[in-house]
């Protein structure tokens, strides 16, 4: 059997932040648009999962660096 898949408990951790997104966010929530990139609600999840990179990474920076 192929080894390729991921750990169970990484699948239901992801179905839980997916569900809490689609719970404040007032997005339909479905299991089976885990993973579906084709999925709008997905590709949604994933862009606030990137902002929230993305925010995390500049959270020290001073933004206006450019005014005096």
């Amino acid at each position: 059997m192929a080894n390729n898949f991921p750990p169970v408990n990484k699948i239901f951790d992801d179905l839980e932040k997916f569900r809490d997104y689609c719970r404040f966010e007032g997005k339909p929530f479905d299991e089976k648009d885990l993973y579906n990139d084709k999925s709008w609600v997905w590709q949604s999840y994933g862009k606030y999962q990137n902002y929230l990179r993305a925010k995390a990474r500049n959270a020290g920076r001073n933004i206006n660096q450019r005014r005096n």
